[in-house]
């Protein structure tokens, strides 16, 4: 690891006005809080327009944050791009939403009055980004927070796809190793900090970035510990995490909030790139209905009654859900946790209320809420400005037609559209290389965003235009072709379901002629039906000898997948979004084009 990845970059703009956009009424949720503020508190209620509570003990800090952005500057596509919002009558609608334009216009509105305003992020911000940002290493996403005014993030699992060395970059500053300058200007880095508590250099056993920040302003002090899931190997290319450690989220947030504390630094947030899974998904949906924290279940909800009762707040991410609970904290006191869903589609509002006579949160005043990114209210100008200098740059390149559909092509569901036709394009390459390529295997977390009829701009209805792949498949994964026994293969479809797997389900994308039942009544390794599996009519044989192709990262053994590093016969070939590429322009035409698949390949007993 480079010297300069160890120390913050040294130009911080110091935030002393903003540029207040005019803009809409947001949307928002209920603020959840658990109870009034003590009576002492009460002299500034009210004072709003002067951010809040402010004359005398008490002070409210407003927290915007936002997470899982992942380089979504243009308004994303299809269902990546809108919400579900809870009616009082019990239905539900969806709005659209997203876009840096519109964030940065809600956010600085949002700020408007709020002396005390900070503005964090849960991790993520680049990584899997589209070609906007993706092409030129998410310089342009970096660029973008900065106007953003962002104040301090955690880094999520995404921000090692190109290891640390590129992250430190991002951070520091400097043009790209191999790519150079892409303006006439030299990459300033990010203005804000990257919090990395639990990621260790193997070497020196310190954090490779900043493990914590503090925010001050006229005497309040807000502490910041960021932290990404221990499970980050698991996820990210074995390239992209050489030479790091992960700790455990829990005892590293734990051991810098004693650090904290010995600093005088008792008003304490922890930014978590680890998430859970509410039982809606409606972002204004009421997470403590019954009881706290009853709506959300996953990594989440255990991290949260673990870490010490020392930190206020948690902001959390990776899950893309949207959720704001009240979790009870090891002293059984509640404690707000928030994500808000990805993309840029929301933003969570959360008032701390800071006790000046202690120097601590008073737990009993924070509220929280949700609320939508909506593209009724006016572009911010920098951001538009930012969009067309690098759009300019990538048209060349994102807008030329690779293929045809007739229709939305989605990436929902346990098997998706979207999925089988990823899959068979990488048999359809596989057979190129290797014409005893029998099958092809896809992780869903592999693919980003759906492929949309509507045109996403001059290019025409119905055309997949190369920007569009990109953003579908943004990773430059290869595709690699390995030898497995029949028994080796189907032990990877059991690994769908246990291990690292077993609590939330890692469902391959199958290729056409691989077809079984998946039984989820059954727990375990049970739900994969072992005498249901057949390839092209045929039962698996565990003696036999099957050719598979599939991505570099699931080939490696990724997302929970051992066996699959354990293939013989290895050949590399090109990138995934090359053999999309191939296969759409082969299979359709403007006036042939590609339906969207039945995805009736894996039969689901619920």
């Amino acid at each position: 690891m480079p010297a300069t990845a160890q120390s913050h970059h040294p130009r911080r703009r110091r935030r002393t006005t903003r540029l207040l956009a005019a803009a809409a009424t947001v949307v928002t949720a209920g603020a959840l809080a658990a109870a009034a503020l003590p009576a002492s508190a009460n002299a500034g209620e009210g004072d709003r327009g002067q951010g809040g509570h402010g004359h005398g003990r008490y002070q409210d800090v407003q927290l915007l944050s936002f997470n899982d952005l992942h380089g979504n500057l243009e308004p994303p596509a299809g269902s990546s791009g809108r919400v579900t919002e809870h009616q009082p009558d019990g239905t539900t609608k969806t709005i659209d939403a997203g876009g840096i334009e519109y964030l940065a216009t809600h956010l600085r509105e949002a700020r408007k009055g709020n002396r005390y305003s900070i503005t964090a992020a849960g991790g993520d911000m680049v990584g899997a980004s589209p070609l906007l940002s993706g092409l030129f290493h998410d310089e342009p996403t970096i660029e973008a927070l900065n106007k953003l005014d962002l104040d301090v993030t955690s880094v999520g699992n995404h921000e090692f796809d190109e290891g640390a060395k590129e992250l430190a970059r991002l951070q520091n500053g400097g043009c790209h190793p191999t790519e150079g300058c892409y303006t006439d200007e030299e990459f300033e880095g990010a203005d804000f900090p990257y919090l990395a508590a639990n990621v260790l250099d193997e070497k020196t056993g310190k954090p490779i970035l900043k493990p914590y920040w503090v925010w001050k302003h006229k005497g309040v002090k807000v502490g910041f510990i960021g932290v990404t899931l221990e499970g980050t190997p698991d996820i990210v290319s074995a390239e992209g995490v050489k030479g790091l450690t992960f700790k455990d989220e829990v005892e590293t947030i734990d051991k810098y909030a004693k650090v904290l504390q010995r600093q005088g630094v008792k008003s304490i947030v922890a930014l978590v790139h680890e998430g859970g899974f509410p039982a809606s998904s409606s972002y204004n949906y009421d997470c403590d209905s019954p009881g706290a924290g009853d709506g959300i279940s996953g990594p989440i909800a255990d991290i949260a009654k673990n870490v010490t009762p020392q930190v206020d707040a948690l902001v959390t991410g990776h899950t893309h859900a949207a959720y704001v609970c009240t979790i009870p904290d090891p002293a059984g006191k509640p404690r707000m946790v928030t994500s808000a869903s990805s993309f840029g589609r929301l933003y969570t509002d959360t008032t701390l209320t800071y006790d000046r006579a202690t120097g601590d949160i008073a737990r009993t005043a924070v509220k929280s809420a949700n609320h939508v990114v909506t593209r009724d209210v006016p572009k911010a100008p920098d951001m538009t400005r930012l969009i067309d200098k690098w759009s300019t740059l990538a048209a060349p390149i994102g807008n030329r037609a690779i293929g045809y559909v007739s229709g939305d092509i989605d990436r929902n569901g346990t098997e998706s559209p979207l999925g089988d036709l990823i899959a068979d394009a990488q048999l359809a390459y596989g057979r190129s290389q290797d014409p005893e390529t029998d099958l092809a295997l896809m992780n869903p977390g592999g693919i980003r965003a759906p492929l949309t009829y509507a045109a996403s701009g001059s290019e025409g209805d119905g055309v997949v235009t190369y920007a569009e792949g990109f953003t579908v498949q943004p990773f430059a994964n290869t595709v690699n072709l390995k030898d497995y026994t029949g028994a080796q293969l189907i032990q990877v479809l059991k690994e769908q379901v246990t291990g690292p797997n077993e609590a939330a389900p890692k469902i391959l994308q199958i290729s056409s002629g691989l077809t079984y039942t998946l039984d989820l009544t059954k727990t375990g390794a049970d739900r994969v039906v072992t005498d249901s599996i057949r390839l092209n009519g045929a039962p698996i044989d565990p003696s036999a000898t099957y050719r598979v192709a599939s991505n570099s990262f699931l080939a490696g053994g990724g997302d929970g997948f051992p066996t699959l590093n354990e293939g013989a016969n290895e050949l590399v070939g090109a990138d995934d979004l090359t053999a999309l590429e191939q296969y759409l322009t082969a299979n359709s035409s403007a006036d042939d084009p590609i339906a969207p698949p039945a995805a009736d390949r894996i039969t689901v007993v619920q």
